[in-house]
């Protein structure tokens, strides 16, 4: 018989007093964030995760001071008469009984009660690497996610193990061989990071990416195009929504009693360079007043009020940098070249993962970017579902946001709203229609909460900022509390899996990417151990200044 007994049963751990450790583990090793089990008269048992001990000297039979083991452990749910894993904490009658040592075979058996049809594998037990565990790939994916971490805790390797495992997925159900399943992810890439990780990937930069201007919606053309804190800004507002909805109408190909439909955020054609003549025109718009004896005029009512606002529409129209939106391609590509950017379908060149590199993207128009983008995608799920005749998403999407605090902050600032609304609708609405978030940051307390809250799945690696450690620990569901006091702690590579797909909340070991990601950290003492190295500017002028 085990020489430990429950001394306390709370509601959020077990404290267990032992008298002879290696008795407790029949002559097996125990440790910090070893499981156990706790069993009760019916043939339940706790499994609870060993969070700390502490010794203390107490009188023995003999007379003497012998070492106590007190040992405290959080649940983690219920094992039933059935070996049925439940979790939760309730169900188990008072007394427990007797304790004991999860070993490895049980802790397995736990972990493959996920249906076998759904499993989805990606990681292993930090504690034991011989024990895989596997999420519900239906919940996983269907319910957004959530992957934190800091600088080098191996937040864009795990989320590239995660789409590659995805790609090579294959149905027990589906017959013959295929080069391609139905995975469809959507990778919103901040730094070059994942074109190492899929070479395959349709990659779309500055110089292939076609984003049209005309899809901008309101909120976004402003964003583009105005300074909400000029003086002049409700005219320029004013004038814009009149110009474009009035090219939108000229354009529109179709019955005229449809025309009078055609609004400001209608997805179609309107050129820029008409709405830049326009407004052009109105700054320098006169009045005749002359009569019958006298020739005369005077300034009309937007005279040279809107120089600011034209000088802005030039150098946005004229930027270079920005011909993925308002260059000549723009105006000629269909909307559906656009979605078939979006979700792989390029004739003969098919892919999975398209990686959307935002690195040549200008920062004042990235928020706006991810926001065209995420309002597409959202579209064409909603668009897609409701034509099905089944009422199916038959090709459901995952939308990754690395580095997500950059373009949908908590800050109020208008030039966030846009991307903000775009990826709170996908947050709220989106599972409904098949297109699931992936938001990844190195600093989730600056990520809008309503975004964070809606995140089902949660891989919490590494964290030490204590602001960011707080603000996790809140919106993490399970009532886990010390288990995540080791999230400053974690290796890199580790991290908690916590979540509707998890069996129960586990300290994981995330497989390798292969191929990796170019995310390493750059070997200074090797580099500048190296001989000096000459360096050819022409070509990084060159490439800067086109």
């Amino acid at each position: 018989m085990s020489s430990a007994e429950v001394v306390a049963v709370y509601p959020n751990r077990v404290r267990i007093a032992v008298h002879d450790i290696a008795d407790l583990a029949d002559g097996g090793s125990v440790e910090v964030g070893s499981y156990l089990k706790v069993y009760d008269n019916t043939e339940c048992a706790i499994i609870a995760i060993i969070e700390n001990y502490s010794i203390e000297l107490r009188p023995s039979k003999q007379g003497d001071l012998e070492r106590v083991y007190m040992i405290e452990a959080v649940p983690l749910g219920i094992i039933d008469r059935d070996g049925h894993f439940e979790r939760g904490g309730g169900g188990i009658a008072i007394p427990p009984k007797t304790v004991s040592v999860a070993f490895k075979d049980e802790v397995q058996r736990i972990y493959n009660t996920v249906d076998s049809e759904n499993r989805f594998h990606f990681a292993q037990l930090a504690q034991d690497e011989e024990v895989d565990v596997p999420v519900d790939g239906n919940k996983f994916f269907s319910r957004h996610i959530a992957v934190v971490g800091s600088t080098g805790s191996g937040k864009s390797h795990a989320m590239a193990r995660i789409i590659q495992k995805a790609t090579e997925y294959r149905g027990a159900r589906e017959a013959g061989e295929y080069a391609l399943n139905n995975t469809h992810v959507i990778i919103f890439d901040l730094h070059s990071e994942y074109r190492a990780a899929f070479p395959k990937a349709n990659h779309l930069g500055v110089d292939s990416l076609i984003l049209p201007y005309w899809l901008l919606n309101s909120e976004e053309l402003q964003d583009l195009f105005i300074e909400s804190n000029e003086e002049q800004s409700h005219n320029q507002i004013a004038i814009l929504k009149r110009t474009i909805t009035d090219g939108k109408q000229s354009r529109f190909i179709g019955p005229d009693e449809h025309r009078e439909l055609i609004h400001y955020d209608s997805p179609i054609f309107f050129d820029i360079d008409d709405v830049l003549a326009e407004i052009k025109a109105k700054n320098e718009e006169r009045i005749d007043t002359s009569t019958p004896n006298k020739k005369s005029d005077k300034a009309g009512p937007l005279f040279g009020k809107l120089d600011n606002f034209i000088t802005r529409l030039e150098n946005r129209r004229n930027d270079r940098r920005l011909d993925f939106l308002l260059g000549e391609r723009a105006k000629s590509v269909q909307l559906e070249q656009v979605l078939r950017q979006f979700t792989g379908y390029i004739a003969g060149a098919e892919s999975n993962v398209t990686v959307i590199d935002l690195s040549g993207v200008p920062f004042e128009v990235l928020s706006l970017t991810v926001s065209l983008v995420s309002r597409l995608l959202f579209d064409y799920a909603y668009y897609f579902k409701k034509g099905s005749t089944e009422g199916r998403s038959e090709t459901p999407l995952l939308v990754v946001y690395e580095e997500a605090h950059k373009y949908v902050p908590k800050s109020g600032l208008a030039k966030y709203s846009s991307s903000r609304n775009a990826i709170e609708r996908i947050a709220k609405e989106g599972r409904k229609y098949g297109i699931t978030a992936a938001i990844v940051s190195q600093r989730p307390a600056e990520i809008s909460e309503t975004i964070f809250s809606q995140c089902n799945n949660f891989l919490a690696m590494r964290l030490t900022n204590p602001e960011d450690q707080n603000y996790v620990k809140r919106l993490i569901p399970d009532s886990l509390g010390p288990l995540t006091e080791s999230l400053p702690m974690l290796s890199s590579g580790e991290a908690l899996l916590i979540g509707d797909a998890a069996v129960m909340p586990s300290r994981v070991k995330l497989e390798d990417a292969y191929p990796a990601p170019s995310s390493s950290d750059v070997m200074y003492l090797r580099e500048w151990a190296r001989p000096w190295h000459d360096v050819l500017f022409a070509p990084i002028v060159k490439d800067w200044e086109s």
